[in-house]
């Protein structure tokens, strides 16, 4: 009827009210009484999650949902943000663990951290979830998270925790490089900048006292043993591994500045017998680094694929192969054939064979030896069968792969994605296994070790 009578000024009057609008939403000041607006976005969430039917999950719709395992949110500003990129539209969950029993406590501790975990959060700017447990362990703790984080279809299927070293931790919180660019253009975040960080602890050796424990894991909460054992529960779980390590020195900016490239070593570095680069994991990895590339970040970021190869099989062969998967998948890619005989050649499994042929001058004997040979790796057939393998692999293999990846004659990458092998059956063989992770991947710079257990990928319509 307005506009029947003059269409004008019933134009300039909606105007004026979605003007209106905008400015009692944007400059309101904080009320008491309550927002009516939380009540209707709980209903329409409640609705829609009840309608995500984990029963129609299909591999054409999976999408990355992270649960990140922050011990001290000081020393991991640039994972927090880095993992926020590669989530993409996906959950993401910032979980910690805090050492405690709630039966010897007068109150939850939690309660009082959660406005500065969710202050950190509108801080840097990520879409993020945070959840916090108590528990006796970090072991227990990483569990009760993996088990109850998330509502209906929403849950995390993959873990990222930071990497098991001696490194000691750099307060990036105090470093405003790594802040996000919101937090420091807006003058309100910028004067407001110090209230989320005062209420995180300090980080371990900083305090005099940490210095003098002489505690067996250097003041960290949990021992080597502890730590592979996560690993161990999460594939246990069916969910996705990634370890993470020397992010505290990626600086997002400077990451950013072209030319930007990401490195994808899609075999198991550790098993050259198994060097294929179409199981899970290694599709898994090439699904990470392709959503990498689709956010608007990384969007002018090149993906690099390095395939070890030796020089006896088709070069040509592998290279057309894997250039026809990536058609399929749709990805692009910069394909690398790297030659690695020397490298193999150190390896436990060649120079067995080569010791068995030289001392066994005949043939029929040579045979047999050769014979027993490949029932044993038969027996070892299972792609990440670690137990033999992690006690027969030497330092000089590791170190030859370690310089293999680091003296590639090609600009240094922003992110490197490496394979994760399956931590081993037998517990004993724990700490080994994480020194072989440490020595593969000394000084490659910010590099993610990712074991995926779950399908991503799909060629069907």
């Amino acid at each position: 009827m307005m506009f029947l009578i003059n269409p004008i000024y019933a134009s300039a009057s909606i105007v004026f009210m979605l003007l209106l609008l905008l400015i009692i939403h944007y400059l309101s000041p904080t009320s008491s009484w309550g927002y009516i607006s939380q009540a209707l976005i709980f209903h329409q969430v409640r609705k829609y999650l009840l309608m995500l039917d984990v029963r129609k999950d299909h591999v054409k719709f999976w999408r990355p949902q992270v649960l990140l395992m922050v011990a001290n949110p000081r020393a991991n500003i640039g994972l927090i943000t880095f993992i926020n990129d590669i989530k993409k539209s996906g959950l993401y969950v910032l979980g910690h663990v805090q050492i405690g029993d709630l039966g010897l406590l007068p109150s939850d501790p939690l309660q009082c951290q959660y406005d500065s975990w969710l202050s950190l959060v509108d801080h840097l700017n990520i879409k993020a979830f945070v959840n916090l447990t108590l528990a006796d362990s970090v072991r227990h703790g990483v569990r009760h998270l993996l088990f109850i984080s998330g509502l209906g279809g929403m849950r995390p299927n993959t873990l990222v925790l930071g990497f098991y070293d001696d490194l000691p931790p750099q307060d990036q919180l105090q470093d405003h490089s790594f802040h996000s660019d919101r937090s420091l253009d807006d003058p309100a975040l910028a004067e407001d900048q110090e209230d989320p960080l005062l209420h995180f602890p300090p980080l371990r050796g900083s305090v005099p006292e940490d210095k003098n424990r002489g505690e067996a894991w250097s003041g960290k909460a949990l021992g080597p043993q502890e730590y592979v054992s996560i690993i161990a529960d999460a594939v246990k779980m069916l969910k996705n591994v990634a370890l993470a390590r020397y992010f505290g020195q990626f600086d997002r900016k400077h990451a950013l500045q072209s030319p930007v490239f990401v490195d994808v070593w899609p075999v198991n570095l550790l098993r050259p017998d198994s060097s294929s680069y179409v199981d899970t994991c290694s599709l898994f990895l090439l699904q990470l680094a392709c959503i990498l590339n689709m956010t608007r970040s990384w969007q002018k970021a090149k993906l690099r694929l390095f395939l070890c190869v030796e020089v006896g099989r088709s070069l040509k062969g592998a290279e057309q192969k894997l250039r026809l998967l990536l058609k399929e998948l749709r990805m692009k890619a910069d394909i690398y054939m790297v030659p690695w005989d020397e490298q193999v050649a150190l390896h436990w499994q060649r120079q067995h064979v080569g010791m068995a042929i030289e001392a066994e001058p005949e043939k029929g004997e040579r045979d047999e030896v050769q014979k027993e040979d490949e029932e044993e790796v038969e027996e070892e057939e299972y792609a990440n069968s670690f137990p033999s393998n992690a006690v027969r692999l030497s330092d000089d293999y590791l170190h030859a792969v370690n310089r293999l990846i680091l003296n590639q004659p090609r600009p240094p990458p922003a992110v490197r994605f490496l394979y994760l092998p399956r931590p081993p059956a037998d517990t004993r063989r724990y700490h080994n296994y994480l020194c072989q992770l440490e020595l593969l991947s000394r000084d490659l710079g910010p590099t993610l070790l990712i074991h995926g257990v779950t399908p991503v990928i799909t060629t069907d319509l």
